[in-house]
């Protein structure tokens, strides 16, 4: 035990190490604001348009800012935790699930750990479905051109599915989210392009209409119960196109330090929200203004905009490189939970514990665990056929929006700060974030039934 802590402190002093004895985080604002756009900024803004076409002109606006809001909180409350019991000397929590086990025991942090992977289990599965999406309005995009409008350009989403999953078994050979910023940057990059081509189609649609379209009560139905559902479905859809809350000490976890960790994530945090509420306003409101209550579902590949048809290509190939980096971002948290269990129960397995070097013919050397190989190839074959089972985008969204809104962004970090930060009870600070989380649930149970009676409507209609 002396040798170990001798250790420590030699690589401590010695610079390449941090105070944990792991080595030295790298990690900074620009690189963590490029991981929560390439977390936040995905599949979600797509069906922002359509969200505000069943809320309408005050509701979609009104909807997106509080959605915003609530997710700065969380993550302001969220990055205090990392370090324990101080917020800037104690000792590390690695992940969201480390937090809570901490700060509220074993069996909240059993609950957490499987509402998270859920979640980005999920999230992951989701990607799979707007990828195919894009890449099969890549194909139609170009039939429409040549054919016509009118033409049959039908192309099956399977192939496309599958064709993704192949892409990201090969991706999931970078060994953790350490490794990503590269990967984080570039698809930072792509949600940027894709989000300005979707806000300058839909400002010249509004410029060749001549008019904003829409209405303050948003798309009208045949009945007032049909209205409510679609509500109840644009604000999952709302509340999927924010929060992080579940990869936010992930993403803390590869700063370094000083500046403190927590003060590093608040500065990235509100720079990140800041940029994403501006896109998201944006393109969901010229979304809604330029097709009114014909607003699709998705934006760039729901053919509302036919031309100019390479610049839709574009698009939907920016948003291909961004989801191939954003499934990545999702699923490494789960790789790594996946890894340290097996390590922990296995210490001693050559399968589980020894990497071997392999060298193929015009590509350079790496090295390949066989457990990690088996786990994620596994793990990305599953999310490729769950996927090919439901490949519905809106309602999808919706329910994983409601999974991660109020038990993994609200309720948790609201949680967990209290015993952090021993916030006593009926305090003015502990009745307003108990007022905050229940209001937050209130809107995750609506959005949840709203989902799910979408789901088992589409279902029904196909049959």
């Amino acid at each position: 035990m002396v040798v170990k802590n001798s250790l420590q402190i030699t690589r401590t002093a010695s610079g390449a190490y941090d105070d944990d004895g792991r080595a030295k985080r790298t990690g900074n604002l620009k690189s963590a604001v490029a991981h929560i756009i390439t977390a936040v900024i995905g599949s979600g803004v797509l069906s922002l348009a359509w969200s505000i076409a069943q809320l309408g002109w005050i509701g979609g606006p009104i909807a997106l800012l509080c959605c915003a809001i609530a997710t700065y909180i969380s993550s302001f409350l969220l990055s205090d935790c990392y370090r324990n019991p101080d917020p800037v000397t104690g000792k590390r929590n690695y992940s969201f699930t480390d937090a809570v086990r901490v700060n509220l025991g074993p069996k909240k942090t059993f609950v957490a750990g499987f509402l998270q992977c859920l979640s980005l289990y999920g999230a992951s599965t989701s990607y799979v479905i707007t990828t195919a999406t894009s890449l099969r309005a890549v194909m139609r995009s170009n039939c429409y051109h040549k054919e016509g409008h009118n033409a049959p350009c039908n192309y099956d989403a399977n192939l496309y599915m599958l064709l993704f999953g192949l892409v990201q078994i090969v991706m999931s050979f970078i060994p953790d989210l350490h490794n990503m910023a590269w990967l984080s940057i570039v698809a930072a990059i792509m949600s940027f392009s894709y989000s300005f081509i979707g806000l300058g189609l839909g400002i010249s649609r509004v410029i060749k209409n001549g008019r904003i379209m829409g209405s303050v009560t948003g798309v009208q139905t045949a009945n007032v119960v049909d209205k409510i559902w679609l509500i109840f479905q644009a604000l999952g859809d709302i509340s999927f196109s924010y929060p992080y809350a579940m990869l936010l000490l992930e993403i803390q976890d590869t700063l370094e330090s000083p500046p403190a960790e927590n003060q590093t994530m608040k500065k990235a945090s509100m720079i990140a929200i800041f940029i994403t509420t501006f896109f998201y306003l944006c393109c969901g409101c010229f979304g809604y203004a330029a097709f009114g209550n014909a607003t699709p579902g998705n934006l760039l590949t729901g053919f509302g905009f036919y031309e100019p048809f390479w610049l839709i290509d574009i698009a939907n190939v920016c948003i291909i490189i961004h989801l191939a980096g954003g499934y990545q971002i999702f699923s490494q948290p789960i790789y790594s939970a996946a890894d340290r269990w097996c390590s922990r129960k296995y210490p001693n397995s050559g399968f589980v514990n020894d990497f071997h070097r392999v060298k193929l013919p015009l590509l350079p050397a790496f090295e390949i665990n066989l457990y990690r190989f088996c786990f994620r190839t596994t793990y990305v074959i599953s999310t490729t056929g769950l996927a090919v089972l439901f490949p519905y985008f809106n309602q999808v969204i919706g329910v994983l929006g409601c999974i991660n809104f109020w038990p993994l962004a609200i309720y948790f970090p609201v949680e967990v700060y209290f015993v952090q930060m021993k916030i006593g009870a009926w305090t003015r600070k502990w009745i307003v974030l108990r007022i905050f989380s229940f209001a937050c649930f209130l809107v995750t149970m609506v959005g949840l039934i709203g989902s799910l009676e979408g789901i088992i409507r589409e279902k029904l209609r196909k049959k």
